[in-house]
């Protein structure tokens, strides 16, 4: 089973902000086993999905360079909890900072007009003890935010679009 929690990014500012949808469907894996008759997106899948905006933002911020982890959710309220499929959530993610050791970006979802959640989140950038430790096989991470449409969106500080490292621009 796969985790990707978000299809596409629709804003992307280097080291600022991100902005990402995922549509929920009935195909979902997950979804078949979650209350079989009355499908419900678990929350702590919603929660993934804001921490994957947040964190691909700050991954993008340190040029690749950090292993970006989820460290801690130091505040996270739901107003809803029944997300169902045909639902489409928007992550909205905002760096608060993003430091040497770690990073933090204040996050929401909302379906429609409707908040969802809102919160916090915390991410550690793991030392040079871990550089020998694979987050992703080689080359998937830049796929994966090509895939999210990451350089479709996406804009450096000065606003100027991001570039593709593959890319000879």
């Amino acid at each position: 089973m796969n985790w990707y929690w978000i299809d596409r990014f629709t804003l992307f500012e280097s080291g600022k902000r991100a902005q990402a949808v995922k549509s929920i469907t009935r195909s979902e894996e997950h979804l078949r086993d979650h209350f079989r008759f009355h499908p419900i997106a678990p929350a702590s899948l919603i929660i993934e999905g804001l921490a994957q905006t947040a964190g691909l933002m700050i991954n993008e911020a340190t040029r690749f360079e950090k292993k970006v982890v989820l460290g801690k959710i130091p505040q996270l309220t739901f107003n809803v909890t029944e997300i169902v499929p045909g639902d489409v959530l928007v992550y909205d993610a905002v760096a608060d900072y993003i430091e040497e050791d770690g990073s933090q970006a204040r996050v929401a979802v909302h379906r429609g007009e409707e908040l969802i959640a809102k919160g916090v989140l915390f991410f550690a950038h793991l030392g040079s003890q871990f550089d020998s430790k694979k987050q992703f096989a080689e080359g998937d991470l830049i796929d994966l935010v090509r895939a999210y449409g990451m350089y479709d969106v996406g804009v450096d500080a000065n606003g100027n679009p991001l570039k593709d490292p593959a890319v000879n621009n």
